[in-house]
């Protein structure tokens, strides 16, 4: 049975996700870290498919990531290669398993800036079957580790390849949906359960007072201070994902988390194309005014291309492709059984 709670917070980080890259909005980094709660999401349902796949949920959690990426990819090189002249050689094939950032050219340079969430995902589902029994044998050791690096890099000033130190940035998160899973975070049992209001309150006044004393080039947007952005994260991650609340089956929710990924592959290049037609137009672009208008376009842009290619989703999910995820199936209504009939009609017959 699905857990509504963990759709209702996937679905929130989707949203915010949009809303910040459309808006530019810091406080949003602050008031809900979307990317590491996607991290932790992710790190759960990991941990719960290699439960019951073992090694194969591997290839499963590829399965459900890579065919949605292609589409985009399908687009994106093409016009590189034919209008951006992008030369063709062999890192044009990371396109297609990207554990290393390929290249980009002309507008998808910055179109397809987003793609190292992907980038990192990967890493994080190709080393879970290493991480995890680690994790369930060392946890708070293991757990520290990320944050530890990450501590390092910071306080030494290094400048690691971005793969390690978006591992070290979000593999707590990522380990703490290991915690999420295995029932960690929640009840009194464990360190982290027990003292979890405790951890959360020193790690957000940690993250809080490097923020405000180390701000970033965009003031206190936390994707500029990486510590902070662990620290406050990791308090976040710990309180919300101690609850469990009973959510409703919802059809808005149904829709944004079996469409996440397309939502997240396209809205940054709607973005960058409602932003330059604004520029080419001499339309509003900042302020309230301009925010206003192009988060709408840009939301009815992004429902648009999700309906034109959100069906691949279904697909990688195996379920029957369809336009609008949720839908109802409609049951048929049952004639009573003729007088003296042998076996009375037992089945329904659905449609849609």
């Amino acid at each position: 049975m699905r857990n509504r709670y963990l759709d209702l917070l996937r679905a929130a980080a989707t949203v915010r996700v949009v809303v910040y890259h459309s808006t530019g909005w810091v406080a949003l980094t602050i008031v809900f870290p979307a990317m590491s709660v996607m991290f932790a999401l992710a790190g759960s349902m990991m941990a719960a498919s290699l439960d019951r796949y073992g090694p194969f949920a591997v290839e499963r959690r590829l399965h459900r990531l890579l065919p949605a990426l292609w589409v985009l990819v399908a687009v994106a090189v093409p016009m590189m290669l034919l209008l951006d002249g992008m030369a063709w050689n062999w890192q044009v094939l990371l396109w297609a398993f990207p554990i290393e950032d390929p290249p980009a050219e002309g507008f998808w340079l910055e179109g397809l800036a987003a793609m190292w969430y992907l980038r990192d995902f990967l890493w994080f589902v190709l080393l879970s079957p290493l991480l995890l029994p680690l994790f369930r044998r060392f946890p708070l050791a293991t757990l520290s580790l990320p944050y530890v690096a990450l501590a390092l890099i910071t306080f030494s000033g290094a400048q690691p390849h971005a793969v390690p130190r978006d591992l070290a940035l979000y593999g707590g998160a990522w380990l703490l949906g290991f915690a999420h899973h295995d029932g960690m975070l929640s009840g009194r049992q464990g360190f982290l359960a027990r003292y979890r209001w405790w951890i959360a309150g020193v790690l957000a006044t940690a993250g809080a007072t490097w923020a405000l004393t180390h701000p970033g080039p965009r003031g206190y947007d936390l994707n500029d201070i990486p510590l902070a952005n662990a620290l406050w994260s990791a308090a976040f991650i710990l309180v919300v994902l101690g609850f469990s609340p009973r959510i409703a089956s919802n059809r808005i929710l149904t829709v944004l988390n079996a469409r996440a990924l397309s939502i997240y592959l396209w809205h940054v290049p709607l973005i960058i194309i409602v932003v330059r037609f604004a520029e080419a137009t001499g339309l509003p672009v900042h302020g309230w005014v301009g925010i206003s208008w192009r988060l709408a376009v840009v939301t009815v842009l992004l429902t648009i291309v999700v309906l034109l290619v959100g069906w691949v989703e279904d697909i990688s999910a195996g379920r029957r492709p369809s336009l609008i995820p949720g839908r109802t199936r409609r049951v048929a209504p049952i004639s009573p059984a003729p007088a003296g009939a042998a076996f009375p009609q037992r089945e329904r017959i659905t449609k849609g």
